[in-house]
């Protein structure tokens, strides 16, 4: 039974990992030079690979509109505890942080991806880079044809697994123009995710506090609040707390973010410390001393703040609205939201249009936080869709 793998990223590679394990004769088809370029990006923060945190937790972080209970299926397949004990299994330990994110130890991407690679090799995968897919066709006696732009023959397989990424960064690959390839099966267009938002700031802001960072502070969209940081950039807002709440702020006409700059005090207790200002004393400089704000916070309070008087200053602290205009492009992104929507899979992650052909990681309609989600989905879906393709493969194989 052959299988045909399209696209070397971590779902790709998961993929194919499963199905040949199940005993399928596999080929990843990569259009880079080299299989897992958006890996080794993701190994430039350290490469967090899950998050430490219970199940009914980690759930709940995946967004969009998808079946009751389907996240539920993919992680219980292949959870983050499984992901731990797969990178153990090639020789790599990991560690949880205090924040929960799983790393390995050694903070780097190469040598994992590296043992990978070779444990591919050794179950009888086929890499083949440079190879950028154009279109497939079904076969008349059953599998797909596969049509590659270097390539002047088509490639037979019994079964396909997709796995060409979103539209972020697209120097890696995954540049979206894979929904123009598969005609009939509708696509949600892509948007930018875990990412930067555009803010137009004060120059005099931007002077003072341009590259600062925010931290302990809380941030909330709509009825949504994080407990995060943020850094002050020229264009804007950048870091967990807007990417965590960027699904939320896209859905608004007039996308606002509010910061609580001491979520730690009550208003109460931020008057109780300017009591018995120096005659003269500027309120907004007493105000850095004794509610010792950093520099970011000091900026953004003293011109997004109401310093009319005491109580208002302290309102203004624990409230600073910020008006936002859009989010960066999609090529900055982490990642992108949009794709195949679920209606179109079947449980097995099959296209229910193209039966043998499958999909998975970011092509498909889902979106997720920083913080090891990601790439647990990716896993989690190309276990998936890996397992289904041999399945499908074998029964195509030895039908009856």
């Amino acid at each position: 039974m052959k299988i045909a793998v399209v696209g070397g990223g971590p779902a790709g590679l998961r993929a194919a990992e499963v199905a040949a394990e199940a005993g399928a004769t596999v080929t990843v088809y990569e259009k880079q030079p080299s299989v897992g370029r958006k890996f080794l990006v993701a190994g430039h923060g350290g490469l967090n690979l899950t998050h430490a945190e219970p199940f009914d937790r980690f759930v709940r972080r995946y967004l969009g509109s998808y079946p009751d209970g389907l996240w539920h299926s993919l992680l219980s397949d292949f959870d983050n505890h499984a992901l731990r004990d797969w990178a153990r299994g090639l020789g790599v330990e990991t560690f949880a942080a205090s924040t929960g994110r799983v790393y390995p130890t050694a903070l780097k991407a190469a040598p994992l991806l590296r043992r990978w690679v070779e444990r591919l090799r050794r179950l009888g995968v086929t890499l083949a880079p440079r190879h950028e897919w154009e279109s497939l066709a079904p076969c008349p006696g059953g599998g797909w044809q596969l049509h590659f732009s270097n390539r002047p023959e088509p490639v037979h397989a019994d079964a396909v697994i997709l796995a060409l990424g979103g539209a972020s960064r697209p120097e890696t690959g995954s540049d979206g123009r894979w929904t123009t390839r598969l005609p009939g099966i509708p696509v949600t267009p892509f948007v930018p995710s875990n990412c930067g938002w555009e803010i137009d700031w004060p120059p005099a802001l931007l002077e003072a506090a341009e590259g600062k960072p925010l931290k302990n502070i809380v941030a909330t969209a709509g009825n949504h609040s994080i407990a995060s940081e943020l850094m002050i950039t020229r264009y804007g807002l950048e870091g967990g707390a807007i990417y965590a709440l960027g699904a939320i702020l896209r859905t608004q006409g007039e996308p606002a973010l509010t910061i609580d700059l001491k979520p730690s005090f009550t208003i109460e207790r931020l008057l109780s410390k300017m009591q018995a200002l120096p005659r003269g004393a500027s309120l907004l400089e007493m105000a850095r001393q004794r509610w010792k704000l950093s520099e970011a916070a000091f900026a953004l309070l003293a011109h997004f703040g109401n310093t009319v008087d005491l109580p208002s200053l302290a309102a203004s602290v624990k409230a600073i609205r910020l008006r936002l205009l859009r989010p960066r492009p999609i090529e900055e992104a982490i990642s992108s939201a949009g794709g195949i929507p679920w209606s179109e899979l079947t449980d097995a992650l099959m296209l229910k249009r193209l039966p043998g052909v499958f999909v998975a990681g970011e092509m498909i309609d889902w979106d997720a936080p920083t913080g090891g989600y990601l790439l647990q989905g990716c896993f989690a879906t190309g276990t998936r869709a890996g397992r289904s393709a041999a399945e499908w493969a074998s029964r195509l194989s030895f039908p009856g």
